[in-house]
């Protein structure tokens, strides 16, 4: 369901196993008890598992994974398989092909040539690719299958049989229909391996004691596994080659066991298949194997090659404009810090908000995440110093931290900054950056002028509340609230030369005040100290 909308569905059997929130229109999303969430999030938090094991047994954090998908996976499913990876906070090395790492784990890669058939019929889906292998180059020369057909539909119609056997016919509730599937799951294992098992079902809505044969599971699944069959005639069809050209047949995935698949394969490609290795744990093993050469194990293999970012990576500052960190056609991985500031005195937080694309207003920019920094010291505007990192891995991840660097308090987020825009849209983004040149700038312009306007108007405005009855004659006071009213009528128009001037006659004006709240102070500072311990030198460690 990665990748997929309600309407992809149809015609799956799986599908009538779950519950479905309203349809937005985007990827579906499932009911459940924990509430309405996506089969990214399903996959971020089993991938957060699988992390979490693999730190344990390695003694340490993960520098990073290589994460396995099926052949047939189309953009939209690879990118949700990314994005549940950014979720689970996993740097991706590769997404790297089931059939592939099937073909690494065996050794395939080291001087064989020939064509190799991957045959891999999993929990949920079958897919079958022929690959040609020349010096270790693998070349995928047809795929195809079904990412609706696998072990989990012959549980459903070894479940069937059960019902058939007992002679159910009411509907089940779905606490007994998830025992139900539990064992027979647990009897199509069992039948792997023998001919007959003995099965008692005490159920709350079914009691029921007899047994299920070899003979009666393969002729209830004896047309999905045809299916099988008929997928890899056509594969091998697509690519112009006979059974008899190939060199090799893997098998792969858990339902492979099963032995009528096994026989079937065995009888179409007119060869014995290779199953040496643990069907569950051979593409496992072909990742981990890739994974070794990605992160610098082996230097004299092929390293992962490097990529650049399609467009400019920046954050919102005030008044809607963006601040570009990294520039398009960078190089990834790459890694850029800039500081930034508050904005208004007494500032405790800070929203981070990370934008993509060239244009000068975020407005114009698409919205990649925003998030906040808390915790930042009270203090007055611009003294505060937020630095704010980006960095980009190999596969494209981006992840934004932001720390205050007197506390060092900070937070963190990752994101995918090319997520959902295609070239087209991307070239189009350029376009209009260069299209909207002279204007950007314009506006940019007109924006940062009405910052700093604004912000001596908040200023002042601040001051006078604060200590202009004591420092200040009624009159100046006055004048300098009508400047104040002045300057905003100015910042509400479009001139920027208006606006830069009002602002330092505005500026100018107030320094005088600006002196006498400095005298002030160090008068306060100075207070019940001697002239002696104001004067003595401050002694160097």
């Amino acid at each position: 369901m990665l990748g997929r909308g309600r309407a992809d569905l149809d015609g799956i059997a799986a599908q009538q196993r779950y519950e479905f929130a309203p349809d937005d229109g985007g990827m579906v999303r499932l009911q459940t008890a924990a509430g309405v969430i996506s089969p990214v999030q399903v996959s971020a938090e089993i991938l957060k598992v699988l992390s979490d094991r693999g730190a344990a047994s390695l003694g340490g954090a993960l520098d990073g994974v290589v994460i396995t998908v099926p052949a047939y996976f189309d953009d939209a499913q690879r990118q949700a398989t990314r994005d549940a990876a950014a979720i689970a906070g996993l740097n991706v090395l590769r997404l790297l092909n089931e059939p592939t790492a099937a073909a690494v784990a065996y050794g395939l890669d080291s001087g064989d040539e020939g064509l190799v058939v991957i045959f891999d019929l999993g929990g949920g889906t079958f897919d079958v690719s022929l690959l040609r292998l020349t010096r270790g180059v693998f070349e995928v020369l047809a795929t195809g299958g079904n990412s609706g057909l696998g072990g989990d539909d012959f549980d459903d119609l070894l479940a069937d049989l059960i019902l058939e056997k007992a002679q159910s016919t009411g509907a089940l509730d779905p606490s007994s229909r998830r025992q139900l599937m539990t064992q027979a799951r647990r009897i199509k294992e069992l039948l792997s391996s023998q001919s007959q098992v003995d099965v008692t079902l005490q159920l709350p809505a079914l009691q029921w004691q007899g047994q299920i044969d070899l003979a009666e599971f393969e002729a209830k699944i004896s047309g999905l596994v045809e299916e099988t069959i008929k997928a890899s005639r056509r594969v091998l069809r697509d690519a112009d080659v006979t059974a008899a050209e190939i060199a090799q047949v893997v098998l792969v995935g858990g339902s492979t066991r099963v032995p009528r698949v096994r026989a079937a394969v065995e009888a179409f490609f007119g060869r014995e298949p290779l199953t040496q290795i643990d069907p569950d744990r051979v593409v496992a093993l072909g990742a981990a194997l890739q994974a070794d050469v990605l992160v610098g194990n082996k230097p004299d293999d092929e390293m992962l090659l490097l990529d650049v970012l399609p467009l400019s990576l920046g954050l919102e500052t005030m008044g809607g404009l963006v601040e570009k960190v990294i520039g398009r056609n960078t190089p990834i991985p790459v890694q850029r810090a800039q500081e930034f500031t508050t904005y208004k005195d007494g500032q405790t937080a800070m929203l981070i908000h990370v934008l993509q694309g060239e244009r000068e207003q975020v407005v114009d920019c698409r919205s990649l995440a925003q998030f906040e920094l808390r915790g930042i010291p009270p203090m007055v505007a611009g003294a505060a110093k937020i630095k704010v990192v980006f960095q980009v891995d190999a596969d494209g991840l981006l992840s934004v931290s932001a720390a205050e660097l007197g506390t060092g308090v900070s937070t963190s987020i990752t994101v995918k900054p090319s997520y959902g825009l295609s070239d087209t849209e991307v070239t189009d983004m350029l376009k209009a950056s260069f299209a909207f040149a002279k204007e950007d700038a314009a506006a940019r312009m007109l924006l940062e002028a009405r910052v700093d306007a604004q912000r001596l108007v908040d200023a002042l405005a601040a001051a006078l509340q604060q200590d202009g009855a004591a420092l200040l004659t009624d009159e100046e006071a006055q004048a300098l609230q009508q400047g104040i009213k002045a300057l905003e009528t100015v910042i509400a128009g479009d001139q920027v030369h208006s606006i830069s001037a009002a602002t330092q006659k505005l500026s100018q004006a107030s320094d005088e005040f600006a002196a006498k709240r400095m005298d002030q102070e160090v008068r306060r500072a100075l207070t019940g100290q001697s002239l002696d311990a104001v004067l003595e030198p401050t002694q160097a460690n």
